[in-house]
């Protein structure tokens, strides 16, 4: 049976199982090759201006439609406090500056570690980029449902970094 829809052992082509003693990961039956999967490392900025924060409706899935902070994945050798302003930029066209980090996410089963910055809107004014049907200023009490489940205890850590 193929490990969890992975396919084919790429040194031999011998179909993959899932391995004893690893965790379940892929194991080629015949070579012993193990395909290991990695994690994708994406990054996010609560962004304030004048109180308010910074949100983006999504135009893609996952989550089309829902309002969460300007984020996306992180490319490799990228610094991640440099893509999450990367990613500001890009859907919001302001620039930002990173003040914090607010935390690392992850969720059993998902291959998405969230790392979540607190930041400032240092120029320009915030306009819909291609990856945003909108953009928001929001003030923390009247935020509109967000988009991913850690979102609400990202705005906690947030609100409470603040107050410190």
């Amino acid at each position: 049976m193929t490990a969890r829809g992975t396919g084919f052992c790429p040194n031999c082509g011998t179909e993959l199982a899932d391995g004893p003693g690893l965790g379940g990961r892929p194991q080629c039956p015949n070579c012993m090759f193990v395909r290991y999967e990695n994690p994708k490392v994406a990054t996010g900025v609560v962004a304030e201006r004048d109180g308010h924060i910074l949100l983006v409706r999504r135009n893609h899935e996952p989550m089309l439609g829902k309002w969460s902070f300007p984020s996306g994945f992180v490319d490799a050798g990228e610094v991640v406090a440099e893509a999450a302003m990367r990613e500001t930029f890009e859907e919001t066209g302001v620039q930002v500056r990173i003040d914090r980090l607010l935390g690392v996410y992850s969720s059993r089963g998902s291959a998405v570690v969230f790392i979540a910055y607190a930041g400032a809107i240092v120029s320009g004014e915030p306009v819909a980029g291609d990856e945003a049907f909108e953009v928001g200023m929001f003030l923390p009490e009247k935020l509109p449902d967000l988009a991913f489940p850690h979102d609400p205890a990202i705005v906690a850590t947030w609100l409470a970094s603040r107050e410190v």
